[in-house]
């Protein structure tokens, strides 16, 4: 729940992974608002166990972008499918109309100071970041459109092209050093649990767990 504002996340709707299943609920919501911890990329075509992104998005994003990444995880989690299968299922789904961009604007909160990504648009390297930051669909824009700058850089920046682009907006300096202090005791649990969940690790290719 890092990933939202504090003001928020007391009435969110929230699901954990059961890695048999899919995402399950575990706190029902009245704000409209979805948190959960993506585990898989499905664009990559890889299924690793060291992704973590911890994301929460508004009404429309939990309508129309959220439906895709708990089927994913549900299709994972039956182990039929390879992850290419997968990706080729998805990208089906899309072409076939089953998923939908998001009807209007709107945001998905991604606040976290802890997560663990792909490093960039093309690779598989994962390592951990320290980057609360705003994600604002952009469905079907490019980056040129946008005006939009390096992926991870200092600029808004465009992720994810296609039906469900996101415009990023890192925050500012004042404001992630109060969320680091705000969120301090949750970055020392997780590096106790994991080590490439620690600052010093800050670029690592983790093994499976």
């Amino acid at each position: 729940m890092s990933a939202l504002p504090p003001y928020l996340r007391s009435d969110a709707t929230v699901y954990i992974l059961d890695p048999a299943k899919g995402y399950t609920a575990e706190q029902k919501g009245t704000n409209d608002f979805t948190c959960f911890v993506e585990r898989t990329d499905w664009v990559r075509a890889d299924f690793r166990n060291d992704l973590f992104i911890p994301e929460c998005f508004d009404a429309e994003g939990t309508r129309a972008i959220v439906p895709v990444s708990f089927d994913v995880a549900r299709l994972r989690a039956e182990g039929k499918l390879t992850s290419e299968q997968l990706k080729e299922e998805i990208s089906r789904r899309f072409k076939d109309g089953e998923y939908r961009s998001p009807a209007r604007p709107g945001i998905s909160y991604m606040l976290s100071p802890v997560q663990r990504l792909y490093g960039g648009p093309s690779s598989k390297a994962v390592r951990f970041v320290n980057m609360p930051h705003y994600m604002f669909y952009a469905p079907n824009l490019t980056s040129k459109q946008l005006g939009g700058g390096p992926v991870m850089g200092l600029y808004p920046y465009l992720v994810n092209p296609g039906p469900h682009a996101y415009l990023i907006v890192n925050v500012g300096k004042t404001e992630k050093a109060q969320i680091n202090e705000e969120e301090s005791s949750l970055q020392r649990d997780l590096c106790a649990y994991r080590s490439y969940f620690c600052a010093k690790e800050a670029v690592t290719n983790a093994p499976e767990h």
